[in-house]
């Protein structure tokens, strides 16, 4: 197995976790966000950690953002008691739009494929425009101009 096949099954793993621990019918954006933090130590979990964003605040800006979702079409979640998504470890869970973009957007920053690593992921990650991604990201108050200059000089750092 290459690196590239390495990182990219490593992340991929957690964030079919992650999408199974929400009941998910796909590992979207944010489920290789998570991928990123929960993961071995790479480059890209040091910049998300750097920046306060290990896996527990990453979650707790997801649940906001959801939260805010809701509220915008007039649902206030603390007026239900919603329960938690019920895991399903035998679930196929397919590929999501939102994490194949970010994984496009990633490629298109490693010169070859066998230089693909987590930073350029993450650079994927945090350069979509719409989405849950830069929604959470905007709610907990996170400069994402920032972070990605800093995952970029991270890349750079590191030779990629």
């Amino acid at each position: 197995m290459s690196a590239i096949d390495h990182y990219i099954d490593e992340i991929l793993r957690h964030g079919l976790e992650e999408a199974r621990e929400d009941g998910s019918a796909a590992i979207e954006a944010h489920h290789v966000l998570l991928g990123i933090a929960a993961g071995q130590d790479t480059v890209a979990r040091a910049v998300l950690v750097a920046a306060g964003l290990d896996r527990a605040a990453l979650r707790a800006a997801l649940d906001r953002e959801f939260e805010h979702s809701l509220s915008t079409v007039g649902v206030s979640a603390a007026a239900f008691e919603l329960p938690r998504p019920s895991p399903d470890p035998d679930r196929k869970v397919g590929m999501g739009a939102s994490a194949r973009l970010a994984l496009e957007r990633g490629f298109a920053h490693a010169a070859r494929k066998r230089d693909l690593r987590p930073v350029h992921l993450l650079l994927g990650l945090l350069e979509a425009e719409v989405g849950t991604v830069p929604r959470a990201l905007g709610l907990a108050g996170v400069d994402r101009a920032d972070l990605t200059r800093r995952a970029r000089e991270a890349a750079a750092d590191e030779g990629w």
